[in-house]
């Protein structure tokens, strides 16, 4: 595993990367608003449904397609927004995308095509001399945090049980990291209806903070 490589992928995962990520709740806003995720133990839970059975496994298993070359990646460009589930899904994977594009560009990497998030991401990290696995579960971890960064901010929770739940859900990433890793293309799937219908549900809201 190279260091430098380590810390490129870093750099491109965080919070500060200009892909605006905190303006994302993934439908939890409209969750929150419901009742139904009122406190850290509620929120683990919701999330780590997301990850394991929704859009965390889903763009996870896309994410590692883009990188080994699995399939041309205007056909996984396309598969990713089929399997965006809302309008504000579209638009959530297909902006984040295509500011990681413009970004990268502007540090002289890619190719410069907006493509949505996962794919373009997988894209990116080709030439990265680090394992599946470990680009699999940053990546998750990323996608975690944002969500967790999100119920911290609206629930509300403090900080510490924000990063509290996070690091409950360290064991659920590794597993799904390991199970996207050995999925392929053939494993995609989805069962998490309950932040599917969340997801539609936000489009609606009245008074919103996040954009999805």
């Amino acid at each position: 595993m190279d260091t430098a490589d380590l810390l490129q992928l870093s750099q491109w995962l965080s919070p500060a990367f200009p892909v605006s990520s905190y303006a994302y709740s993934h439908g939890l806003e409209a969750e929150i608003v419901e009742g139904r995720v009122r406190d850290g133990a509620e929120l683990a839970q919701w999330v780590a449904a997301v990850l394991s059975v929704g859009a965390g496994r889903n763009d996870a298993i896309l994410m590692l397609a883009a990188r080994r070359g699995e399939e041309d990646l205007a056909v996984l460009s396309d598969l990713a927004l089929a399997l965006a589930g809302s309008r504000e899904r579209v638009a959530e994977t297909t902006a984040q995308g295509r500011a990681l594009a413009e970004t990268l560009a502007a540090l002289g990497i890619g190719d410069g095509v907006a493509r949505p998030y996962p794919v373009g991401l997988g894209s990116a990290v080709r030439g990265l001399a680090l394992d599946d696995a470990t680009v699999c579960a940053l990546h998750l971890q990323s996608f975690a945090a944002s969500l967790v960064s999100a119920a911290v901010r609206f629930v509300p929770l403090g900080q510490a049980q924000g990063q509290l739940v996070l690091a409950q859900l360290h064991a659920t990433i590794a597993d799904v990291a390991d199970d996207a890793c050995a999925a392929g293309l053939a494993g995609i799937g989805t069962a998490v209806f309950g932040a599917d219908l969340a997801a539609m549900a936000h489009e609606t809201l009245e008074v919103r903070i996040f954009r999805t």
